[in-house]
């Protein structure tokens, strides 16, 4: 498996710290995968759309989202 780095805000980084037992890589790796998932489905229905650019764009700060929401949810259970 390979190996990312990932830089965050230091006042990010002290909440991180505050919860040693969430294991935050498994987070990343879970939004990550989400969000290729998202991005491999708009390409898919896009691929033979008259959608402009503009509405692609919207599409895909709609998905970010909806992405950012369901870490959040996973992070409260």
């Amino acid at each position: 498996m390979a190996n990312i780095t990932l830089s965050l805000p230091d006042e990010i980084y002290q909440k991180l710290k505050l919860h040693p037992e969430i294991r935050w890589s498994e987070i990343a790796r879970r939004a990550i995968i989400q969000y290729l998932e998202d991005l491999e489905l708009m390409e898919k229905l896009t691929s033979e759309s008259r959608l402009s650019e503009a509405d692609v764009q919207e599409l895909s700060e709609m998905i970010d989202s909806d992405v950012l929401k369901r870490i959040m949810k996973q992070q409260s259970n």
